[in-house]
């Protein structure tokens, strides 16, 4: 039945996970040796439009996108329309800031989920899926599991009924440098001029961990105290810039 629907399609569209990658019926020890559809058919092109289910909005978008322009999108690697999965799921998530400055759920319901941190500890695939849910969303764009609370599965990707278990606590994450001080960094340079991006990056990361924390927690940010620490900081920054500088000339001179 199948060779005889794609016997004269000028090209595929193979429609969710199963379609795209074998889903759940292709998991191992996968007994009846599911494949999908860009494995059991050549010779013309197919289209993943990943997802369980995919994005009715991506479903259409597609076949608007073929329709008006008489051409087949632009896919990545998998086969996937880069304007709808050319981005993971983290990248545009409303929580990243809360990733990026280490606050993270905990345990479901507990007071950090309740002010909306991050969900990576909670096994959130968000980090490596690409797919169009947080920008896009779900429901004529009411909302997107990560939105409704629970972390994202990782439907889009290929194996993720393989992948480890949803609720399996991954290790701690404390993003770029955000829970360490500037001294702790300062004792690990390396005698590169590349230290002192870092040091820069750390520094700047540790102040932003504080201000992302207070707005998420709904406190008011004390502006008197923050000025002091953006003037210590601006020291620190020039100190540990001045301090790269002399590593990278002692490294010339040797």
């Amino acid at each position: 039945v199948f060779d005889e629907a794609a016997h004269g399609a000028s090209a595929i569209i193979a429609w969710g996970n199963c379609a795209s990658s074998g889903c759940i019926q292709g998991a191992y020890p996968n007994p009846t040796d599911t494949k999908p559809v860009h494995k059991i058919i050549s010779g013309k092109p197919v289209i993943n439009v990943q997802g369980c289910p995919p994005i009715a909005d991506v479903m259409a978008g597609v076949i608007t996108y073929i329709l008006t322009f008489d051409r087949l999108p632009e896919l990545d690697n998998m086969g996937r329309p880069v304007s709808f999965y050319g981005r993971r799921i983290h990248d545009t998530c409303y929580r990243r800031p809360a990733y990026d400055a280490g606050l993270f759920v905990e345990a479901f319901d507990d007071e950090n989920a309740k002010k909306g941190y991050c969900l990576y500890k909670m096994g959130c695939k968000g980090p490596n899926t690409f797919n169009s849910c947080a920008v896009i969303k779900w429901n004529e764009g009411v909302s997107y599991p990560i939105q409704s609370g629970h972390g994202c599965i990782g439907c889009a990707e290929p194996g993720f009924w393989d992948a480890e278990p949803m609720y399996h606590h991954l290790p701690d994450i404390k993003g770029f440098g955000i829970e360490a001080t500037a001294d702790q960094i300062g004792l690990g340079l390396t005698a590169v001029a590349a230290a002192g991006v870092t040091a820069h990056a750390i520094v700047t990361n540790i102040q932003k961990r504080k201000l992302i924390k207070n707005q998420m927690d709904n406190d008011d940010i004390n502006k008197e105290e923050f000025a002091v620490e953006e003037h210590q900081i601006e020291r620190e920054e020039k100190r540990l810039g001045q301090k790269a500088h002399k590593l990278e000339k002692d490294k010339d001179n040797r």
